[in-house]
């Protein structure tokens, strides 16, 4: 019951980020920049990164909403950089963030 519970409320956690993102454009430009930047720690899950795909990972963070998501993006945590090293502008990171919580499964 409670792992079903959990499954429903992460769906409702990440459904609006999901529709946001339903725009294959922004899908587009948010795997560009996740192929020439986040790709090297999310795809490997070096310091930590969450992995691309990886439900488990990502529960707990989508769990905090897209607000923090940002805020991490932005800001950095740990050994992720702010803007994820990048120059990249807030649309752009929001891409890349929205095309990672798709790809979890």
């Amino acid at each position: 019951m409670l792992k079903t519970l959990s499954i429903a409320v992460l769906s409702l956690a990440i459904m609006p980020a999901l529709s946001m993102a339903s725009d294959p454009g922004t899908l587009k430009q948010g795997e560009k920049l996740y192929k020439s930047s986040c790709v090297a720690c999310h795809s490997t899950g070096a310091a930590n990164a969450p992995k691309l795909g990886n439900k488990k990972a990502w529960e707990p963070i989508i769990a905090r909403g897209m607000d923090e998501m940002m805020t991490v993006a932005t800001e950095g945590r740990g050994a992720m950089p702010a803007r994820g090293g990048t120059k990249a502008d807030d649309a752009a990171l929001r891409a890349a963030v929205e095309y990672m919580l798709s790809r979890v499964k």
